[in-house]
């Protein structure tokens, strides 16, 4: 089936966010007057959330009350700091480009809640070219369900087939399969290192966002 729409993931796919995010785990420990962490410590596991931005950056037990002060901390001050520092990752925008040149859609799925995910992008200029966002708030169940895809195909009234979903976390690939999209997992996102993207079973792996003209490409041929 000839491909209609691209869809992608937000962290560590389409959106370089972890400056924001290592701006305010460093903030939080200037304020405890402890030293900054290396960038590493956040970036390897921004695929986990805040939780695991947090256990990460102050060895704190999750189950522990400290644990969840810190992490209501951290989201009230990612609330102000969520599109400061984030941008596309390098070759995005050409790739965006070619997308809309080619006369696909693209949108972008997420499991980031919409109150960062919508501002994030009005401030980068997506919002008005992207066809449309799916956040956890939009759903009962996020990725790795198929649920927040089903919705995007069935939003833009596109049979999954012909919708490509790419992402950088083994959800993103989970969630495509079940839903019937193509996908495409990326090896720059957020990887852990103990992580490997080609054992996900996605029907590509790319090294750069560039990397996927070429399936577009292939794609757009196909029938």
């Amino acid at each position: 089936m000839r491909l209609r729409a691209v869809l992608f993931d937000m962290d560590g796919t389409l959106l370089d966010s972890a400056p924001d995010f290592v701006a305010v785990i460093q903030a939080m420990r200037a304020a405890r007057r402890l030293a900054p962490v290396e960038e590493a410590r956040v970036r390897d596991v921004v695929s986990g959330g805040a939780r695991a931005m947090v256990v990460n950056a102050f060895d704190v037990d999750p189950l522990s009350t400290e644990f969840e002060a810190l992490r209501l901390e951290f989201l009230e001050r990612y609330q102000q700091h969520c599109a400061v520092l984030t941008r596309p990752f390098d070759g995005i925008e050409a790739l965006l480009e070619d997308i809309e040149r080619a006369k696909l859609l693209w949108g972008v799925v997420t499991n980031k809640p919409v109150r960062y995910a919508e501002p994030i992008m009005r401030q980068l200029g997506l919002a008005e070219r992207s066809a449309l966002l799916i956040c956890p708030d939009h759903v009962t169940r996020s990725k790795p369900d198929p649920e927040p895809l089903l919705l995007a195909c069935e939003r833009l009234g596109l049979e999954p087939a012909s919708v490509l979903f790419v992402g950088d976390d083994l959800r993103d690939i989970e969630s495509g399969r079940a839903a019937g999209t193509r996908t495409a997992a990326v090896t720059y996102g957020y990887i852990h290192p103990e992580d490997n993207p080609r054992s996900w079973g996605a029907d590509i792996v790319v090294d750069h966002p560039l990397e996927l003209r070429a399936a577009l490409d292939q794609a757009l041929c196909s029938c």
